[in-house]
């Protein structure tokens, strides 16, 4: 018998010592969140890291910015006879688009206090379309590339763009008119969400343009020039591109939503960090090396065609 109790009371000992040892490892668990939870709190919270990560995230946009006018004059001194081709404004857009945002996390402090608040708005969103007319460019450049390969007019594709982007500033000025008359927060939810519309549309661009032309150039000889180059490159741009827009909607999904993801906001630094890394300032910059190519001189290439 006492063999017998002293067996069971080793079983005992035995569980409580388990049942300890789980909950000392929970509660160290539950001390890491909480660590991980005043540390991301910390953060959002000071002052002083909100105003650095503002600042590098200015600091990337600058130096994207610069690349972008880099390129373009560099583009001009090589072919100087032409005008403003698509490749030109594609540039130059993405200078602009660049320089407004790094200018706007500088002083994002100022900004978040201006009134009335639609101005706000109006700040935040501009950057924000003048992205989507960016890369729709490039969506209209595909598209003609790949209707002049097999033959099929083109003539209704730039009219086309022109009034795509003009419905959506329209309708966005439109909202600002509403958001100033009667500052709502049902219209600030509409906004975001036009925004995710707008996002899911140009995502769906990348998707049929760049996928078709991917395509149409599989089908091309393998001994053709420049196949392999130009096909990687149209991969992987509508790859960022596509990937970059499908992000910026979902996000926006969510900021329109919960307050927690709300990016218009001075205490989310970290997600600003993040958000603006993803959808802007990292497929900018891909999308830039990777389109870094030089067009040809006119002179080779007349060179060229009489060889």
């Amino acid at each position: 018998m006492m063999r017998t109790g002293g067996l069971e009371m080793m079983h005992s000992s035995s569980g409580i010592l388990s049942s300890s040892s789980s909950y000392s490892a929970a509660a160290v668990v539950a001390l890491n969140l909480k660590e991980a939870t005043n540390w991301w709190s910390d953060v959002n919270e000071s002052p002083v890291w909100q105003d650095r990560i503002f600042h590098i995230l200015a600091v990337l946009y600058g130096i994207v910015s610069v690349i972008a006018v880099i390129q373009l004059v560099r583009i001009q001194l090589r072919v100087p006879e032409y005008g403003w081709t698509t490749q030109k404004v594609f540039h130059f857009l993405n200078f602009l688009v660049n320089g407004v945002r790094a200018l706007v996390f500088v002083f994002r402090r100022d900004a978040q206090n201006m009134q009335p608040e639609i101005l706000q708005h109006i700040l935040l969103d501009i950057p924000s379309l003048a992205f989507f007319t960016t890369y729709a460019l490039l969506v209209l450049f595909w598209a003609e590339i790949y209707y002049q390969a097999r033959a099929v007019s083109t003539d209704g594709l730039r009219p086309s763009f022109f009034t795509i982007n003009a419905v959506v500033y329209v309708v966005q000025i439109a909202i600002w008119l509403v958001l100033w008359w009667k500052p709502v927060q049902v219209m600030v939810i509409i906004s975001k969400m036009f925004f995710a519309g707008v996002s899911l549309f140009a995502a769906l661009g990348f998707l049929l343009y760049g996928g078709r032309l991917f395509l149409m150039l599989q089908r091309f000889p393998v001994e053709s020039k420049g196949r392999r180059k130009k096909l990687q490159e149209v991969g992987y741009v509508t790859t960022i591109c596509f990937t970059c827009f499908l992000i910026r909607c979902i996000m926006m999904c969510f900021d329109a939503f919960d307050d927690a993801a709300d990016l218009d906001v001075l205490d989310h630094p970290i997600l600003n960090f993040i958000y603006y890394l993803l959808v802007e300032i990292l497929p900018s910059s891909l999308v830039l090396f990777i389109l870094r190519k030089l067009p040809p001189k006119r002179g080779i290439t007349q060179y060229h065609q009489i060889q």
